[in-house]
């Protein structure tokens, strides 16, 4: 089962030539990768950081760029669950504008615990993961 967070293009994403700068495709991943926290597995970024002192960073990203984007343009990012572990997810999200692909973007997170050190996953967590793993997606 996948996520999908729609984002519009806006002028400060944009380098001179108008075309999405590359970091920003990352803050609009984050942002999907929260979203999905928040609204699939009922888990808040300020729950993990603020209330439980831990944190999901990432350990790996691997990312193909297949076309650039522009200002304006609605970009769809629909991110799949592909792999879990005893303390990190595989996640491949792939953005779209329409039915054109432009980025596809493998990313492994890790669940950390207080000190920022790769912990268990909660049960209420692990589960949830587990009821949106797509295996062979990647």
């Amino acid at each position: 089962m996948s996520y999908a967070r729609d984002f519009t293009v806006q002028f400060g994403q944009c380098d001179p030539a108008g075309i999405v700068f590359y970091p920003r495709y990352f803050e609009m991943l984050n942002a999907t990768v929260e979203g999905f926290f928040a609204d699939e597995l009922d888990y808040s970024f300020a729950r993990i950081h603020i209330e439980e002192g831990g944190g999901v960073p990432s350990a790996h990203l691997d990312v193909d760029f297949h076309a650039p984007s522009r200002l304006g343009e609605v970009l769809r990012f629909t991110l799949r669950v592909t792999r879990i572990g005893r303390s990190s997810a595989t996640f491949e999200t792939r953005v779209t504008c329409g039915v054109e692909p432009r980025l596809t973007i493998r990313q492994v997170i890790v669940w950390t615990g207080p000190g920022l050190k790769p912990v268990r996953w909660p049960q209420k967590l692990a589960e949830g993961l587990a009821a949106h793993l797509e295996e062979g997606a990647a």
